[in-house]
């Protein structure tokens, strides 16, 4: 993988791929799902049988055999016309199914994989509590063990494909005893759907990703077996925080998929609409705004591209990967912010996508890891 856009054909392909689909099946559907706050269920399932959910898993886990930067560029064509079922590929792959793969046992694996690559079925991880979002180590969700079973109780929050009729699993991060220097020991346990005591509560009303699931949880003595335990105990958060690393590429892919994607709906609108006799693209104004968001894009792509490359060399790209997260998630806020103005009042109206995407990209300076967050790591990184 070089950092131009000149992609090897099997990445060329992959991406002109998932573009026609985006453009052909997602983008038509996109509105109605949004206004109704419906989960795509027909798209999703033409997605596992694309393969999409399988692409960086092998195939003996029912995986397509290829690498996170195949992901990363799916997620930038699906993030250009509908960021619900952009986000809803990146938490199952990344979140939901990538800690299984990552730190699961031969066991767990074979028995969860196989459907979570084929998108037959999602997972999601429980991280996030009320009082415990970037301060994961505030985790209040605790575990104890009881007879060869992990009882479970707590809360999470802003959990992602967590109540959907597909779900098979949510992986919390819990509180399962207490170091020797005082601090918790946090564990990962793997929660199946429809365990006594678990439950997703009511979908949030959210400011966007109308069409992505969103739930809060709650725990009140889930019992799950002791085999549940995902990784090595005590290692939850260490293995949760390598995890949002890779992720954070994916999320800088899906946001410069949101960047591009304005940038295209502003020179198809700039070169049709027309003002004082002549399309408004011919005024500086706004040819100049677009220009701005292109070179806004070019940079975010530029960036997670370096970040992938670095990953998949087995280097470190933790700044790397903070760097991408951050610039393109800015980016495609200020796409969108300028998009809709380019549109004017019809930049309003939620059928056009660059209203949804003004509602939308917020979330993705927050979500797996705040800018304030990215930037204390590329801080951290620099020696601070």
């Amino acid at each position: 993988m070089t950092l131009t856009d000149e992609l090897s054909s099997e990445y060329a392909d992959l991406r002109d791929t998932v573009r026609d689909f985006a453009q052909q099946v997602v983008a038509p559907v996109s509105a109605k799902h949004d206004a109704e706050h419906s989960f795509p269920y027909d798209v999703i399932r033409q997605m596992g049988e694309m393969g999409l959910f399988g692409l960086p898993f092998p195939e003996e886990y029912g995986g397509m055999g290829g690498d996170y930067f195949a992901l990363a560029l799916a997620l930038e064509e699906l993030g250009k016309v509908d960021q619900s079922v952009a986000i809803t590929l990146e938490a199952g792959v990344g979140l939901g199914a990538m800690p299984i793969y990552r730190f699961g046992t031969e066991e767990q694996k074979q028995a969860w994989l196989p459907d979570l690559a084929t998108g037959k079925r999602l997972a999601g991880f429980g991280l996030t509590e009320p009082g415990a979002g970037s301060d994961a180590g505030a985790t209040a969700t605790t575990a104890v063990e009881d007879g060869g079973e992990w009882v479970i109780n707590g809360s999470k929050q802003f959990i992602t494909n967590s109540g959907t009729d597909i779900t098979s699993l949510v992986t919390v991060t819990a509180v399962t005893g207490t170091r020797d220097n005082g601090k918790k020991e946090i564990s990962t346990i793997i929660v199946p759907s429809g365990t006594p005591g678990f439950t997703a509560e009511p979908a949030y009303n959210k400011v966007g990703w109308n069409a992505s699931d969103t739930h809060p949880l709650t725990f009140a003595d889930a019992r799950v077996p002791r085999e549940n335990l995902l990784g090595e105990q005590g290692r939850g958060y260490a293995n949760f925080l390598s995890i949002l690393d890779e992720g954070r590429v994916a999320i800088a892919a899906l946001a410069t998929g949101v960047a591009q994607g304005c940038v295209d709906e502003c020179v198809k609108y700039a070169k049709e609409r027309t003002s004082f006799g002549q399309p408004i693209g011919g005024y500086q104004a706004v040819a100049f705004k677009i220009a701005r968001m292109e070179a806004r894009a070019y940079t975010a792509r530029q960036a997670y591209y370096a970040a992938a490359a670095k990953m998949l060399a087995g280097k470190p790209f933790k700044k790397e990967a903070a760097i991408a997260k951050m610039v393109s998630s800015e980016a495609a806020m200020d796409n969108a912010r300028d998009a809709t103005q380019v549109h004017g009042g019809y930049g309003f109206m939620n059928e056009y996508p660059v209203a949804r995407h003004y509602r939308d990209s917020k979330i993705l300076e927050i979500g797996e890891g705040t800018t304030e967050v990215q930037l204390l790591l590329i801080a951290r990184e620099l020696g601070f």
